[in-house]
């Protein structure tokens, strides 16, 4: 009797503990909880009969992780990640050894020291590189993800694209009186930032007049600002000129508004930066540098004077701004220069057997046999749930149920306590039979 009542206490301690250790990591995130699974014990031999044979008492036979959802806590840091549905994230204590590894469903991530995405231990989250212009992946070997602080050699200003409509009522002006310093002296200006070779920026503006000259006519003339002004810049064959002698060219329009000819049907190209009579300033960068000028479908209409496009492809440096992670996993770090670059994708991992995993501690499992191997993809694919920024999955137990277990626990364990001192008290007084 006494030993029936023995294992009954050790599996109400098990039972004890497992659901302390549940309470006690309610905001544990990630956390998942731990249910004692019992079985009895029950022998014979071939010397007794198992028709009349008592069991043995109790044993535990398993404490089983449940490994269902736990709920969303909302934080401000878009690095913290929930996965809603099946994964798990891995992390390696190396960043360089990646195929050592845990899992885990604790997304509070952060950046480190030099910029690789870590949990609170330091430890680097995996995933894999991608296709800077596509977005996709390209190697599915997980590597330790970092996020760079900044991004892209400078690219110089090649291209410069317009499309606007000029007002037909606009009075008419004489370009060869054209005068940046004098606003009476043309019709509009627009300005632009633009980019040397070494990425420093220049103000480009462009300077619109209607040819008092020719009907249905308009001039356009450009300048860049560098550290010593505004200076202008010649346009290569360029038709329209002023006292001074800076280059322009023209656009003329049908009677119908829409443009017929722009700079006579020539390409409109800016003369070389470090050329003219005026260069520019620039610091050790490519003097060779020109522009070419392309108008998008101008228009001469009744219409107030509009800018519909405006663009140019160069670009600065870029130095990190922020960071987003959409549904997929994608990681877009977005650069002071407005680039908007896709720098990785996180990897999901799933076993055939989750209760098969063993645990390590600090909400993490690692892959056993008993649990299959690791199966590597991306989020919302296949079986793989969707990866949720700015959130984080929280404990996934219920603490009412958690302390109705804990007065059941200790009921048992009081019962067997009992059994134990009856099975004693029986044992004295047989010994003290005379």
């Amino acid at each position: 009797m006494s030993y029936v009542a023995l294992s009954g206490l050790s599996a109400a301690q098990k039972d004890l503990n497992t659901t302390s250790n549940n309470i006690a990591n309610a905001n544990t995130y990630g956390f998942k909880e731990s249910r004692a699974e019992f079985g009895d014990v029950y022998s014979t031999s071939i010397f007794s009969n198992s028709k009349t044979a008592t069991g043995g008492g109790a044993q535990a036979t398993m404490v089983a992780q449940q490994f269902h959802e736990g709920s969303s806590i909302y934080t401000n840091n878009p690095m913290d990640m929930r996965i809603s549905g099946q994964g798990f994230f891995a992390v390696a204590g190396d960043r360089l050894q990646p195929a050592d590894n845990q899992l885990t469903r604790n997304g509070a991530f952060h950046l480190d020291k030099e910029n690789y995405m870590v949990t609170a231990k330091d430890e680097f989250l995996l995933g894999y590189e991608v296709d800077e212009a596509s977005g996709e992946v390209t190697s599915y070997e997980p590597k330790a993800l970092k996020i760079p602080d900044q991004f892209g050699k400078p690219k110089p200003s090649e291209n410069v694209e317009i499309g606007l409509n000029l007002p037909a009522n606009a009075i008419a002006k004489d370009p060869a009186l054209f005068d940046i310093n004098d606003p009476d002296t043309y019709n509009k200006a627009t300005s632009v930032t633009t980019y040397d070779s070494l990425g420093q920026p220049y103000k480009m503006t462009t300077y619109y007049l209607k040819d008092a000259t020719q009907p249905n006519r308009w001039n356009a003339f450009y300048t860049l600002t560098d550290s010593e002004g505004e200076k202008p810049v010649n346009i290569a064959a360029g038709d329209a000129t002023n006292a001074t002698g800076h280059l322009g060219h023209s656009i003329v329009f049908n009677n119908d508004g829409t443009a017929q000819s722009v700079n006579s049907g020539q390409p409109i190209t800016t003369e070389a930066l470090g050329a003219g009579a005026v260069p520019i300033n620039l610091n050790g960068a490519d003097p060779a540098q020109a522009m070419n000028i392309k108008f998008k479908d101008p228009t001469q209409y009744a219409a107030p004077f509009e800018m519909r496009r405006f663009n140019e492809d160069g670009a600065t440096t870029g130095y990190l701004a922020k960071v987003d992670i959409d549904s997929k996993g994608s990681i877009v770090g977005t650069y002071s220069n407005g680039e908007d670059v896709t720098l990785g994708r996180v990897a999901m991992v799933r076993v055939a057997n989750q209760q098969g995993l063993a645990q390590e501690g600090g909400t993490q499992w690692s892959v056993t046999q008993g649990s299959g191997g690791a199966v590597w993809g991306e989020a919302s694919q296949g079986a793989f749930g969707d990866i949720q920024s700015g959130t984080i999955e929280q404990s996934n137990i219920d603490m009412t149920q958690e302390l109705v277990d804990l007065i059941s626990a200790q009921r048992n364990f009081q019962a067997n306590s009992r059994a134990l001192e009856v099975g004693n008290q029986l044992q004295q007084n047989i010994l003290q039979i005379r």
